[in-house]
């Protein structure tokens, strides 16, 4: 049997680098004078790559990956050669490419599983998932590809290069490079956690890169209205139409605990009467379907009167004159300034305001504020409830009471 004549070359191309000035990597297979080439998903800096080793010169840690890399990517080369050279079967310079990379391929990559994960829960929008919980994924898969193309060079990792040192680079990564605050950091690394898990579930991964990993949160204090705020805000006369519209709907939500994405949906079906003939809210909150119940206050429904006949309303088929969040948060922000609010008002203090200044200022429950605000687990409502001064002034005018019968003189 004739012996084809076969080589392997790894080399550099110094005239295409990438946008981190590395050069990319390609890879020659030679089978009797016939050559294809194929760029391999590693790169060098120009000046580390010596070509008459076919490596790099480096001697940190990742040019000894890149060269053990390359050795195993020779050593597959010459094993697949070797198999079609004992099968007696004819084979090209492609066959022998084309086997490499279906090796390759059988490994797992990191944005390849989170890729397919995200177009998965896109399905579900409106069933499992909100948008906005899709786009924290997106964001995540996005950054992290940023991450490796400056790590690694290239496009995407196997699951077996994601170790603790990768998780703490990514952390640095969102900190550092995207401006990111700890608690959205947290909410990132969640996401790409739920991937690392999926993987570890399905036997794809051996190892817990997170594994003895922990973020603290940081409590961040929750801006909220006072009472005599919300009313300066529901006194004020405005000449504009948007204003007024804005005004009535966050005061609204100052009394019933709705976030913005709720008051925004909500709709006739959605206020009901109880045995009693009282008013209450009953509707699943968008972003995690969990009951609200919301008995509706005097001044909530004498909003919902006033734009019963709206034009809006009328054509939308829902109860209030909502605009969207991005208007909703200028606006208010326009609002603050006029009624000489030093707060940065956004649609979701009028909830953190019903929680504190309308709910626990005023004796109710946590567990009943948990029930109306549709929360599952009292700790989230937690997050929501400041105490007060005037609870505080309230509950030590009792102890004042209780030590004023006390006889002692200094």
């Amino acid at each position: 049997m004739k012996r084809n004549s076969f080589s392997v070359f790894f080399f550099i191309k110094k005239t295409k680098l990438l946008n981190n000035g590395e050069a990319p990597i390609r890879l020659r297979i030679k089978v009797n004078g016939i050559a294809v080439e194929s760029q391999i998903k590693r790169s060098v800096p120009p000046n580390l790559w010596e070509q008459s080793t076919e490596s790099s010169k480096g001697r940190d840690r990742k040019s000894a990956e890149l060269n053990e890399y390359i050795r195993m990517l020779k050593l597959k080369s010459l094993t697949i050669h070797r198999e079609l050279e004992l099968s007696g079967k004819l084979f090209t310079a492609r066959i022998i490419m084309n086997k490499l990379y279906n090796a390759e391929d059988d490994k797992r990559t990191l944005l390849s599983i989170f890729r397919k994960h995200n177009e998965d829960c896109r399905k579900l929008i409106g069933i499992d998932y909100v948008e906005i919980t899709i786009r924290r994924f997106d964001n995540c898969c996005k950054y992290l590809g940023v991450l490796i193309q400056q790590k690694f060079g290239k496009a995407d990792v196997n699951l077996d290069e994601i170790n603790g040192e990768f998780i703490r680079d990514f952390e640095i990564f969102l900190k550092v490079e995207r401006g990111c605050q700890q608690n959205t950091v947290i909410r990132y690394m969640k996401c790409f956690k739920k991937i690392i898990n999926i993987a570890i579930a399905n036997e794809w991964m051996t190892k817990n890169p997170f594994a003895g990993i922990k973020f603290q949160a940081k409590e961040v204090i929750k801006e909220v209205l006072t009472k005599e705020e919300i009313e300066r805000i529901m006194a004020k006369q405005f000449d504009m139409e948007r204003l007024e519209y804005v005004r009535d709907v966050f005061i609204f939500c100052c009394y019933t605990g709705l976030a913005y994405v709720d008051v925004n949906n909500l709709k006739t079906e959605h206020i009901t009467k109880d045995n009693d003939g009282d008013a209450w809210i009953r509707k699943a909150r968008e972003k995690t379907d969990n009951m609200c119940n919301i008995p509706l206050l005097k001044i909530p429904q004498m909003i919902l009167e006033k734009h019963k006949n709206n034009p809006l309303c009328v054509k939308s088929g829902r109860l209030l004159p909502v605009t969207s969040n991005q208007k909703m948060n200028s606006y208010l922000k326009e609002i603050a300034t006029r009624c000489d609010i030093k707060k940065n008002l956004s649609t979701h203090v009028a909830r953190y305001s019903y929680a504190t200044t309308v709910c626990l200022a005023n004796g109710v429950s946590m567990e009943n504020v948990a029930k109306m605000l549709g929360h599952s687990d009292i700790r989230m409502t937690q997050h929501y409830a400041k105490v007060m001064d005037s609870s505080i002034k309230r509950d030590m005018k009792n102890v004042a009471k209780a030590l004023g019968n006390i006889n002692i003189t200094f």
